[in-house]
């Protein structure tokens, strides 16, 4: 994979991160507790990676999120994602969780039938934990079974997830999420 640029964008979460390449988006960065941190994350995740302007479909893809964060209608799932480099079953995973409306959920269980492979839930689980395009795929719309919230690795963990939902207004527990 070949990054060419990065670059912070503001969000109703904070100040998120995005890379990129001649194949697409490289990586989404959450918010880190504040800019410089966000920033040093990009820079470890993509070394080679200069912060720039982004190009035209980049652009599109960052007022995409902002508004999908704001609790717009965004359509997130026609972003070019450059996987090169990301094992087959988390692509099957990726795809699978980007076909989840805003505003909606599924369990770790439902995506491991929806890539064929059931009873892996916990790998579906590992493969979102490590998914390097947060948002763009919705792994914050994937909840541990009976709609439980489950775990969350970005800054904030489940809190931001839980923040993450409730602009979407989805349900978890059987409840309205709540920031």
């Amino acid at each position: 994979m070949t990054v060419s640029g990065f670059a912070l964008f503001d969000t109703a979460i904070g100040r998120c991160g995005i890379a990129w390449g001649e194949r697409g988006v490289a990586g989404i960065q959450l918010p880190e507790a504040g800019e410089e941190e966000t920033r040093v994350r990009m820079l470890h995740r993509f070394p080679a990676a200069g912060e720039a302007t982004p190009p035209p479909e980049v652009q599109d893809a960052i007022e995409d999120i902002v508004a999908l964060l704001r609790g717009e209608a965004s359509d997130l799932s026609t972003v070019a994602l450059d996987m090169d480099g990301v094992p087959e079953f988390h692509r099957r995973v990726y795809d699978a969780a980007r076909t989840i409306p805003p505003g909606e959920t599924l369990s770790y269980g439902d995506i491991a039938r929806r890539v064929g492979a059931p009873g892996a839930a916990r790998a579906v689980g590992q493969a979102l934990g490590r998914n390097p395009f947060p948002i763009v795929v919705p792994c914050h719309r994937v909840l541990a079974a009976g709609g439980k919230i489950g775990g969350f690795s970005a800054q904030g963990g489940v809190a931001t997830k839980r923040r993450m939902l409730a602009i979407e207004s989805a349900w978890i527990d059987g409840a309205p999420a709540r920031q």
